[in-house]
């Protein structure tokens, strides 16, 4: 990377949407598309996202607060759940009784909020799990190392690579347990591009993080659209979503009530309602300065 880092780098997509932005909005180049989809839990309705699109090739972010459904929709959408109702597609795809590996395997990846590592293996070996269509995967060619001994080598040459960019490198043969909280998140995200996914799907990547790493991850997210991914990923530190966000996609009790990009969605009535409760008062009508930065600072607080 050059001396100005990714944060610093014009970071926009615009006409990503067809028409005024509004829920459900249309996107030019949806990547990945949801109708319908239901989930309930007793009398508990988690999610009931009518329709939504995610735009191709930029950087999404899905906000609201806290039990608006947001973990729900990403399990839903990558086969970690099943929803009472709906439909939903990855490039055109289903994924309607996909299980979550098959998922992967398309080329959509996703991270957790408390991160998945397995601690007892080394930091490399973490890294070689993320890898796609291993040989060595099969019982009878695993007896045969000349059958995968070669792209074993390949892998770890690939894995090297990436907890170079990582910063992990040097802890390539500690135990994956012994990274702190931020190196994990690192180490998750390393992992997910170790199968060359089409779709990034980021579950509060910040959360938990030293401050010291933030922005090596915000470069890191930066840098997957760069290398012509797209990102999807809940986030409630607004100050990162306005900075890196060309989309911005806000649930509230289960149901999609914005979109738009960041500066638009900050000034939306409906997203002043969810985080404030504006519907409990009076009509406020027009959001005031007030208002806004009232959000601003309950969004920002929120972690």
């Amino acid at each position: 990377m050059s001396s100005e880092t990714a944060s610093s780098r014009p970071v926009k997509t615009t006409g990503l949407h067809i028409g005024d932005s509004a829920p459900g909005v249309k996107k030019h180049d949806p990547i990945l598309i949801a109708d319908g989809v239901k989930r309930t839990f007793g009398g508990l309705t988690a999610v009931d996202v009518d329709h939504v699109e995610i735009p191709r090739g930029a950087i999404t972010a899905l906000i609201g607060p806290n039990g608006a459904g947001k973990t729900t929709f990403f399990n839903l959408l990558t086969g970690f759940d099943k929803p009472d109702t709906g439909s939903w597609s990855y490039e055109g795809r289903s994924l309607a009784h996909v299980p979550a590996y098959r998922v992967a395997r398309m080329g959509l990846i996703r991270t957790f909020q408390l991160t998945k590592s397995l601690a007892l293996l080394s930091v490399m070996d973490n890294m070689k799990l993320g890898a796609k269509d291993q040989i060595g995967e099969n019982l009878f060619r695993s007896l045969v190392p000349a059958l995968w001994r070669k792209q074993d080598e390949e892998i770890e040459v690939k894995a090297l690579e990436l907890l170079g960019r990582f910063k992990l490198d040097a802890k390539k043969d500690d135990y994956a347990a012994s990274l702190s909280g931020g190196q994990r998140k690192l180490l998750e995200m390393a992992r997910a591009l170790m199968s060359d996914p089409t779709l990034v799907m980021l579950d509060e990547p910040m959360a938990g993080v030293n401050p010291a790493l933030t922005q090596s991850l915000l470069d890191h997210i930066l840098n997957l659209k760069a290398e012509g991914m797209t990102v999807l990923f809940v986030e409630h530190d607004m100050h990162m979503v306005r900075h890196i966000a060309d989309w911005v996609i806000v649930m509230a009790e289960g149901r999609v009530v914005a979109e738009g990009d960041p500066h638009t969605v900050m000034e939306d009535p409906a997203v002043i309602d969810a985080y404030l409760g504006a519907h409990h008062d009076a009509d406020l009508g027009a959001p005031t300065t007030g208002h806004v930065e009232a959000l601003k600072e309950l969004i920002d607080d929120e972690q």
